[in-house]
């Protein structure tokens, strides 16, 4: 059987470590274009311009539309190509960083990426999630290595809406979950190899320090300071999550997710808040514990994650709506045809509806 782990060449982490930025790009040349929103590059400008000071470099910027469309990578392709850049920086969520992974990889450059927000395991994958320009889910873009470097500033993560950093524990919470499910169906991770021990281990080491260190990171990063518990929860979403999902698979959670967006009225939502709905799902469709099921539920509704239709915006659940979902999570390639015994469009429409009522039924004893 062969087995694959892959990751980034390197992980830094800390507060205040984005002021060390000059010395990674000059590991790779002194020029860089910097993929970021107008905003996202405003809210970190400062430690920009004190990374400039401490090790010169040339920055370009390139800005970002908010989609990781096949338009935008092409139109900073051309920027890359124009400029002569050395290597790649996205900067922001996760969908200016999967456009900047792309970006490099067609125009074989470095790229370094710093995630301002700790919404999803994105920063630390070979792959990214293309969206049409309207925001539904179009493809996975898969590249043949990691990112060179993942730059985390856990100060700035910290000062970011706390919903992000939720939305984070959303998409880690699935990795174990996802992991297992491969591994008893034994399929293949992303790179085409079978789960190693260690992957396995990264995935429920990441749900483990969820249950512990959620609460505590929340309050924190409400409190816009860096703890322990917000330093665990960053790794987690980021790095354990991250590691977990590319090396030990994917299964239904992230299925449910895509076929989700077919829905306008979810698209206010992040992915990871979708990706929590998703794994609730998944435990129905494997018939989970009891326990563990509500266990799921009641963490989710503890930070703060949707656990019902209702929660994402669908307030008018039909038997079309709910189809529809259903028929887009089971397409064909879709990771959820790596649950154990296969899944077919009715039993998702079946799980989707018993998964609401279960979220609706917590829901209503938590309040």
């Amino acid at each position: 059987m062969k087995k694959v782990m892959i990751s980034p060449s390197k992980y830094v982490q800390g507060e205040n470590e984005l002021c060390n930025l000059g010395e990674y790009v000059k590991a790779f040349g002194g020029k860089a274009l910097l993929i970021s929103s107008k905003d996202d590059q405003g809210r970190v400008q400062a430690l920009l311009d004190e990374a400039k000071k401490r090790v010169p470099f040339e920055l370009v910027s390139g800005g970002f539309n908010l989609e990781c469309s096949w338009a935008e990578v092409k139109r900073l392709k051309a920027v890359v190509e124009a400029e002569g850049v050395d290597v790649v920086i996205g900067l922001g969520g996760g969908k200016s960083l999967d456009t900047a992974k792309a970006c490099a990889h067609l125009t074989k450059k470095p790229v370094i990426i710093v995630p301002t927000i700790a919404s999803t395991d994105a920063p630390c994958s070979a792959l990214a999630v293309i969206y049409t320009e309207h925001g539904e889910f179009e493809e996975y873009f898969f590249f043949p290595q990691n990112p060179n470097l993942v730059l985390v500033d856990t100060g700035v993560i910290a000062r970011a809406p706390v919903r992000f950093l939720v939305a984070g524990m959303g998409d880690a919470l699935s990795t174990w979950i996802e992991a297992r499910a491969c591994a008893k169906s034994f399929a293949q991770n992303a790179s085409h190899g079978n789960s190693t021990m260690a992957a396995n281990a990264i995935a429920k080491l990441c749900y483990e320090t969820l249950f512990e260190d959620s609460l505590k990171a929340k309050a924190a990063c409400e409190a816009n300071v860096v703890t322990m518990a917000l330093e665990n929860i960053v790794e987690a979403n980021i790095l354990l999550s991250g590691l977990g999902f590319e090396s030990s698979g994917l299964a239904a959670c992230h299925s449910i997710h895509n076929g989700l967006t077919v829905l306008e009225e979810t698209h206010k939502f992040f992915h990871g808040e979708k990706v929590a709905f998703g794994a609730i799902v998944q435990l129905v469709l494997e018939n989970a514990p009891q326990e563990e099921l509500e266990r799921t539920i009641k963490y989710c509704q503890s930070v703060g994650l949707p656990t019902c239709f209702a929660d994402l915006g669908v307030t008018e659940v039909t038997p079309e709506k709910v189809m529809k979902v259903a028929i887009g999570a089971t397409a064909e390639g879709e990771t959820i045809h790596n649950m154990p015994g296969g899944v077919t469009p009715d039993q998702v429409y079946a799980a989707l509806l018993v998964a609401d009522q279960y979220g609706q039924r917590f829901l209503q004893e938590w309040e």
